[in-house]
């Protein structure tokens, strides 16, 4: 499991979009959903990530190491 805050989404989801695997979104209720290609997901999270001022906190779930490092050198890139 890794927790990013999002600043860039459209990048973030270009980063997701690429990924061979699930991409699993960890809701407080604890079901998983997988936001890789899930456009309908992805619209959502874009209007949360508006009405906060351009800022997201997430919980993923990613179960591929190369997809998770992608992810991950991404976010680092990203600051």
């Amino acid at each position: 499991m890794i927790r990013l805050n999002i600043l860039n989404m459209e990048g973030f989801f270009r980063v997701v979009n690429e990924c061979a695997g699930a991409v699993n979104l960890l809701q407080p209720d604890g079901r998983k959903e997988n936001i890789n290609k899930q456009f309908g997901i992805q619209n959502e999270l874009l209007q949360r990530y508006r009405e906060n001022k351009n800022f997201l906190g997430l919980a993923l779930d990613i179960p591929f190491p190369k997809d998770y490092m992608n992810i991950v050198f991404y976010s680092i890139g990203d600051c």
